[in-house]
């Protein structure tokens, strides 16, 4: 059995429990209206820009492992698992037509999971040029204007009047997950811990560990569990 990087587990799971606490406060406030708070600078920034860490974090680990289409098929599966739950709630009128994930993080991680196979073999200085050019493209579709044709949305050219709960399109997201491969094959070439002497027995890391392992069941389920414990909240109001 090959042996698991113990900080990459970490660092996986101190990110999807940030997500977690991002979207409690995110749904108390805005979706409940529960509290009334003006977000610091540091809460929108982490909002806005965490997510990068998790295509970093993917790229970086997808270079140590050699099942990138099965695992890309499974994460895209349940992208597009959400996008039929969140439509659903739309069309419910449970809320408004923000709500509905079109290409979310999953649908985002899916696909560069699938690409990789293209890259694989790239030595990590072209995967530098090739990360650092589609994410430096990937910003200048940002300030482009709306367009009409709506598949464009998956690369970054969303529509006029556009709004989703949660927007990752490919550029510049698959440059920050190139980027993440960098690092994969740069630090990780030997697929093992850059910090082998820390005692992973270790209470804390055991549980930050566990919640890398399990970050896309966690990231699956709870947002429903927040959503029950919010609607038992306004019904004891």
């Amino acid at each position: 059995m090959k042996k698991r990087i113990w900080e990459l587990d970490v660092f996986r799971g101190i990110c999807i429990l940030g997500v977690i606490a991002m979207h409690f406060v995110y749904d108390m406030v805005e979706l409940y209206g529960l509290v009334d708070w003006d977000y610091p600078a540091a809460f929108t920034f982490v909002r806005d820009w965490g997510g990068v860490l998790f295509l970093l974090l993917s790229g970086t680990c997808v270079t140590l492992g050699s099942r990138s289409v099965r695992r890309g098929l499974i994460v895209l599966g349940c992208g597009l698992g959400i996008t039929a739950v969140t439509l659903g709630m739309y069309w419910l009128k449970l809320y408004d037509r923000s709500i509905i994930i079109y290409f979310g993080v999953l649908h985002c991680l899916g696909i560069c999971m699938l690409l990789w196979p293209l890259f694989r073999n790239f030595p990590w200085w072209a995967l530098l040029i090739c990360g650092g050019v589609l994410t430096a493209f990937g910003f200048w579709l940002w300030a482009q204007p709306p367009v009409e044709h709506c598949w464009l949305m998956v690369f970054g050219l969303p529509w006029r009047g556009f709004a989703s709960a949660d927007y990752f399109p490919l550029l510049p997201h698959f440059g920050f997950f190139l980027l993440g491969a960098v690092l994969g094959k740069t630090l990780y070439r030997r697929k093992e811990s850059l910090m082998p002497g820390v005692d992973t027995r270790n209470i804390l890391i055991r549980f930050f560990s566990f919640c890398g392992k399990q970050s896309l069941w966690l990231y699956l389920l709870h947002q429903p569990l927040l959503t029950g414990i919010f609607y038992l909240i306004l019904m004891l109001k």
